[in-house]
Order: structure tokens, then sequence, then C-alpha cells
């Protein structure tokens, strides 16, 4: 007896594959992030992200307009801050004239119709290193939540179209919803970090913004009072429909590959698209596996990146976005 359904004829070559695919990267599928220094003419290397840079203003709009010419649509900001501007209430994120609200207006100028995400978070403007203002040892929440709103009215200001905090504050994300209304920046969208765990893939990242937290008495030592603890899965549930229910209008969970069982969870209660971040250590870990010979480089970027969709992300926040762009074409 022969089995009547053969499901190897569905793959029988590339041609009948791809007729059949259920997931598939374009170019609209991703959200690139873009590190920004003071100064001119810089295009620095990340020494813990190669091929991946920091640029000044200057450099950033021939970037963005290269990223748009490849397809891709919407950038997510970060900036480095100096040193000296950096204190314990993030002082310097309220600048008017500071270095992410100018980038925005660099990258609106240079094309309007590009989607600029601004990061809302205290830690690179923080003295310490964290996404709070500290007080006796304790990340105080409430008084960091209203500082993080005044952040991102600035960005609104500057022209962002969506802000994302990304700090995991309590409550933010309604604060930030009732100040932008109130300031008639009733089109300013909300991607918050909705299940942001304390994960030990974030190094890179803090190399290029230096924010780490700093290794000081009576400052906490790690995030985990705040970020959440990756042993917890339908915590991330809690924190996302808070997060709708206070505004939001995108969801992220972050890092992603060790967590597409969130993502999945997360797409399946959510009303609103879900996002998720192929974080520094991830892009990382690949960079060195291959520079050493072990993996197929573009095999398995193409591979974890599918995953992320296939969990159910509509947004895929990565450093190979401009890579992979390049392999679809």
């Amino acid at each position: 007896m022969f089995p009547l359904r053969r499901n190897r004829r569905l793959r029988t070559n590339e041609s009948m594959r791809s007729l059949v695919r259920e997931n598939i990267l374009t170019p609209n599928d991703f959200l690139v992030p873009l590190f920004i220094i003071e100064g001119k003419g810089i295009k620095e290397e990340i020494p813990s992200m190669p091929n991946y840079f920091r640029y000044t203003l200057d450099l950033l709009e021939k970037e963005v307009k290269e990223l748009w010419a490849m397809g891709l649509k919407s950038v997510l900001l970060f900036v480095k801050v100096p040193d000296n501007l950096k204190d314990n209430k993030g002082t310097e994120a309220l600048n008017h004239n500071g270095l992410m609200q100018r980038a925005i207006k660099v990258v609106k100028n240079a094309i309007p119709e590009m989607i600029v995400m601004t990061d809302v978070a205290l830690d690179p403007y923080s003295s310490f290193g964290h996404d709070g203002v500290i007080e006796n040892g304790i990340i105080l929440n409430d008084i960091s939540s209203s500082i993080l709103a005044e952040m991102a009215l600035s960005h609104a200001k500057a022209g962002a179209d969506f802000v994302a905090p990304s700090d995991m504050m309590d409550g933010r994300i309604l604060e930030m919803r009732e100040l932008l209304e109130e300031e008639n920046f009733t089109n300013t969208g909300i991607m918050s970090y909705s299940a942001k765990y304390a994960s030990a893939l974030y190094g890179p990242f803090r190399d290029a913004l230096d924010s780490a937290p700093v290794d000081l008495v009576n400052i906490p030592k790690d995030k985990k009072t705040y970020q959440m603890d990756y042993h917890n899965r339908e915590e991330a549930i809690r924190e996302t429909r808070m997060d709708i229910e206070e505004g939001a209008d995108i969801v992220m969970v972050k890092p992603g590959i060790v967590y597409l069982d969130i993502i999945r969870d997360i797409k399946n209660m959510s009303e609103v698209p879900v996002a998720a971040y192929q974080v520094s250590g991830e892009y990382a870990m690949i960079k060195a596996a291959a520079e050493k010979g072990w993996l197929d480089h573009d095999a398995i970027m193409l591979e974890q990146t599918t995953a992320f969709k296939r969990a159910g992300a509509d947004i895929i926040a990565s450093y190979f976005a401009k890579d992979i762009v390049r392999l679809l074409k």
C-alpha cells in the first residue's frame, strides 16, 4: 500500500518550494536601527558589531537616502551622548536642540516619507547607565516615567512619527499618551517595548552607546528590577496587555531568537502590530561564528530572521536589514 499523500511532492525543487512558501521576507518587514554621534564626517565601526556603524548627522543623511533607495522605509534612532552631558535625571534628553532632536530633523528633511521612530530611555543620558532616576540605590518609577513622557514629547515636536519607550517603567505608556494628546500630537504613535527581558544579549549595544550600568556602590549592577525575568512567559502577556490598554500602537518583544515563544504568544493575543528586535548579541554571534568559518553567514542570517516572521512578528528590527535586502534583490 503506497501513501496517498506524499508531502515531499511540495518540496521537489526551488520553484515548487517557493510556490507554497508560507513566510517571505520583504523590505517592508524591517525597521533599521541607527546609531548617531556628535561630530562631522565620521562613520565609526562598532568593535563588537562588525560592519555596523555610528554616524554623524551629515553622514546620517546619506545613509537614510541609501536605505530609502533600497526599499527600507523605517528607522529607529539611538544616540551616543557625551559623558559631560550625562546626569542622574537625564537632563540632556529634554534638550530641544539635543542630538536626538537634530537627528530626527535630519532624517525627515532628507526623506520626509521615512518613518522615524526614536528610542525613549534614560540610560544613554544617565551618568549611571540606568533607564530611570536613582535614589538610595532604587530606580524611581514615577519620576522616571514623567521625564520619559517629556522626552517623548520633545521627539514628537522634532518630527518623530513614533516614539519607542524601551525603559520598562510601569505606567509610562499612559503618561506619554496623555501628554501627547494634551499637546495635540494625536498622530504621534507609540511603539512600546512591552516584553523586554533582562537579557545577556545586549552587551554590544551598550558598547555602541556607552550605556551599561556603572559599577559603583549603591548603584544597581543590572536592570533586573525593571526589565523582565527571562524565566517568565505569562508575565509578558500581562505587560503587553497593559501597554495596549494604555495606548500603545505597536508592541515589541526583545530579544528575538530565544524568545520566539513569546512573540507567538503576544501575536495570538495582540490587537495591534507586533515587533521583534534581533538584538546586538544575536547579530554579534552570527558575525563571530561566520568569521571563524563555523556558520554560513547569509544562510543563518536569513533563517533566523525568517523565524521572527514565522513566529508572528509584523515588524523586525534588525542590524542585518541592509544585508538581507541586498540578498533578496
